[in-house]
């Protein structure tokens, strides 16, 4: 006997808790579009997507306000439940930053000397690590300039990292009265050596991409500037054509003397002309999303969320105790 005398609903439910009213186009503002997959040939994928969270506040290196946690938010979760959506890019607006961290203004405005207040803003920011963490799409974090501070913290909690050879990684807290215990001292140890987490995670020392793609904490840079010629240019500012010299690892290294301050002068002139261009980075984000997209769903998120665990149990075991000491 056939089960079809069972009673079924057809009509699909509609699970998202969330609308627009977090996102916008006006900086500070976090922006959510559904971009259209693309196959191997760069052809459109008919009903299937790619979901890009962006931060929007360049005029502030895409720190992120009160409101922009909250958009943050409502993008994983909408993204994590759109039938159509086979992915997540996390990235921001501009050549400059990724993100920056929390937006200093605001908290010297309004959340100093309001502790009970930080304490609401933080339990919205352990919200937004969550819904990284928590997505059922996998994460994609497109590095398009500074990763630093809380932008560090946020970019380590998605599944992968694809950047700008000009992004630069670090930490900021305790050089500025804080520590960076908003994620980064729970992931970074699985990135990198224990020593490497530590002296990152203190020192606020801004390290290359270059020299984090080989420490372990990006899958892949690209260049983003062209000479004269149109030929890609690696960012002049970093040593990339040797890997030793007397003896130390000198790759991802930055140069010194002249040589970086005229490396310096033609990369601030090729960002104020407009002419950074992420074509190779973006045409590889497009290549991993086809990827997935050709993937039995189920089983890449349960391997995604194996990996994930492992960053979730200091992350949950620490979060808490974390949100009352900011």
């Amino acid at each position: 006997m056939g089960l079809e005398w069972i009673p079924r609903e057809h009509e699909k439910k509609d699970h998202f808790r969330f609308t627009d009213q977090h996102w916008g186009t006006q900086a500070p503002c976090v922006v959510y579009e559904k971009r259209p997959l693309k196959d191997a040939k760069g052809n459109v994928v008919k009903g299937l997507y790619v979901a890009w969270i962006i931060l929007n506040n360049p005029a502030q290196y895409n720190s992120y306000t009160t409101e922009m946690v909250k958009g943050v938010i409502a993008g994983f979760e909408n993204s994590s439940i759109d039938r159509e959506v086979v992915g997540v890019v996390f990235t921001g607006i501009g050549p400059y930053a990724f993100c920056t961290g929390g937006n200093t203004k605001e908290y010297s405005e309004y959340y100093s000397k309001r502790p009970e207040e930080y304490g609401a803003y933080m339990e919205l920011f352990n919200n937004m690590v969550d819904s990284i963490l928590m997505c059922k799409k996998p994460v994609i974090c497109r590095v398009n300039g500074m990763r630093v501070a809380g932008g560090q913290e946020i970019g380590t909690a998605c599944d992968l990292t694809l950047a700008s050879d000009l992004a630069i990684f670090g930490q900021a807290g305790p050089r500025h009265g804080s520590a960076p215990v908003g994620g980064a001292s729970d992931f970074l140890p699985s990135y990198l050596s224990i020593e490497d987490a530590m002296w990152s995670c203190v020192s606020c020392e801004m390290w290359s991409a270059y020299k984090m793609v080989w420490k372990g904490l990006l899958t892949k840079v690209f260049p983003v500037l062209k000479d004269d010629k149109g030929n890609w240019v690696r960012n002049p500012q970093i040593i990339t054509d040797k890997w030793i010299d007397n003896g130390e690892i000198v790759y991802g290294e930055y140069k010194t003397g002249q040589a970086f301050k005229d490396a310096r002068a033609w990369i601030q002139e090729k960002q104020k002309a407009g002419a950074v261009d992420f074509s190779l980075l973006d045409a590889e984000v497009e290549r991993v999303m086809w990827t997935f997209a050709n993937l039995f769903p189920g089983c890449l998120m349960k391997s995604i969320d194996g990996i994930r665990q492992k960053k979730k149990f200091f992350w949950d075991t620490m979060k808490n105790d974390h949100r009352h000491w900011l």
